[in-house]
């Protein structure tokens, strides 16, 4: 499964609730992705080409993740 893994890792992120703060709007306008809040996760995904663009976008506006 680690083909199906590495693909998911390329077409979705996982933060937690509130990484998103006043930043979630603007993410969803830029870029083609869907955020959906699963408890106490953030999801959000896209292509992945969107997902790297958006996580590039993250990182500039200081959300870490792995």
């Amino acid at each position: 499964m680690g083909a199906a893994s590495r693909f998911r890792d390329s077409t979705q992120i996982l933060l937690p609730v509130g990484a998103l703060d006043g930043i979630r709007e603007e993410l969803e306008q830029r870029f083609t992705v869907s955020v959906h809040q699963e408890g106490e996760q953030i999801r959000i995904i896209g292509s992945p080409v969107e997902i790297k663009d958006a996580s590039d976008f993250l990182a500039r506006n200081g959300v870490t993740f792995a």
